[in-house]
């Protein structure tokens, strides 16, 4: 198994999205939310990481996912407040399948954290809760050590451009598409 690190989550995105590009896949993403696809998933991120979170969109959107992003939602207050948690918390539980983009930057994010603890309680139980880890290009992630409870997204091995959801308690791994079709 081999995690991604964010040149290499780039080109995975833009492998799947051939010649459109991420501000396409994010306008198609936002006029068909829950209208066309199968599946939804409320991505939590980082807001540092507004580029990795766009190539996570378009990478998605090329499986047929939904991806729920909250600055993507024009009902969702300018300035987070007690709506805002409000509606995070209402849109992890409506949505299919929830991901974490785990960089560093989202590791150390108190929201990234407390939204982990809702799908947590939302989603985990019922095998709807993975972990994108994305670590810098140096190869570098700073993963607490809770996050390892949880299954992960990455590369069959290092030669391989299949994508497997590992389960810790597992010793086979699942394909990511059957993963985000169930």
């Amino acid at each position: 198994m081999s995690i991604f690190t964010k040149a290499s989550f780039e080109a995975a995105a833009n492998r799947n999205a051939g010649y459109k590009n991420f501000r396409a896949y994010l306008e198609e993403n936002r006029k068909s939310y829950r209208s066309t696809k199968t599946t939804s998933v409320f991505l939590s991120h980082a807001h540092t990481d507004k580029d990795i979170v766009q190539q996570a969109v378009t990478f998605f959107s090329t499986l047929g996912i939904s991806i729920y992003v909250d600055w993507m939602d024009e009902t969702m207050p300018d300035k987070p407040n007690g709506d805002t948690a409000k509606r995070i918390k209402d849109r992890i539980q409506a949505n299919d399948k929830f991901i974490l983009l785990a960089t560093n930057a989202a590791v150390a994010s108190k929201w990234c954290n407390w939204e982990l603890g809702i799908g947590d309680l939302n989603k985990f139980d019922k095998g709807k809760l993975a972990v994108l880890p994305l670590a810098d290009n140096s190869g570098t992630w700073q993963g607490n050590e809770y996050l390892r409870l949880y299954p992960r997204i990455e590369y069959g091995s290092t030669n391989s451009s299949d994508l497997w959801v590992w389960h810790p308690d597992r010793f086979l791994p699942e394909y990511l598409r059957t993963w985000l079709m169930k």
